[in-house]
């Protein structure tokens, strides 16, 4: 279950479902694996906090607009995990891509971000830039364990819902929002699902 194989038999001659061009802004985010053939791990970061950073302090993974030079938004994604976290991914294996996403789902977005998926067994020491206030490796199956699926609140106490899972140990972060759902991709493509959360709210962003 989640492992390396697996993924590459999911991924191989995927073709990417892209969202409508039109006058969408593009992105594009890496998400790294690691870690031994039947052990993987997932790379995170936890975003520094910024004003005007609409993550700001969210965990994701590394990845940003494309820039003028970018030839491809794979080429960002690449671009943007070794300015982030200092991780090269010019010999890493890529797997395939995920597709396209909608930049966010508790308001309105013209960005479209694309996500990639690579595997780099020995990725070395992470050395996360002024951007990023922490980055490091989760297991993929701990995903999977039940106690850490919550419910994400956004806004206030009647803020909207959104799901989530806790990672990081202690297990105090969380993944929501497009990271989640990237996710809950790729876990799809596998045969997987997020388990049923506990229903009990998580209290945090109140800025949306």
């Amino acid at each position: 279950m989640l492992e390396i194989d697996e993924v590459r038999r999911a991924l191989r001659g995927r073709e990417p479902a892209r969202l409508a061009a039109g006058s969408l802004r593009r992105a594009a985010v890496a998400i790294v694996l690691g870690g031994g053939a039947d052990s993987l791990e997932l790379l995170l970061i936890e975003r520094a906090k910024r004003e005007g950073d609409p993550w700001s302090g969210q965990m994701a993974f590394p990845g940003g607009r494309l820039a003028r030079g970018d030839a491809t938004a794979r080429a960002a994604a690449e671009r943007e995990t070794l300015e982030e976290v200092g991780l090269s991914l010019e010999r890493a294996e890529f797997l395939g891509g995920l597709g396209e996403l909608c930049g966010r789902l508790a308001s309105p977005s013209d960005l479209a971000i694309a996500a990639f998926v690579f595997y780099e067994p020995a990725p070395g020491a992470l050395a996360p830039n002024g951007e990023v206030s922490e980055a490091f490796w989760f297991p993929m199956r701990s995903l999977l364990d039940r106690e850490r699926q919550v419910d994400f609140r956004v806004g206030t106490e009647s803020g909207r819902l959104f799901p989530g899972v806790r990672v990081g140990e202690p297990a105090h972060q969380v993944v929501w929002g497009l990271t989640y759902r990237f996710l809950e991709a790729l876990l799809s493509l596998l045969g997987q699902s997020f388990p049923a959360r506990s229903g009990l709210p998580l209290h945090s962003r109140s800025d949306e």
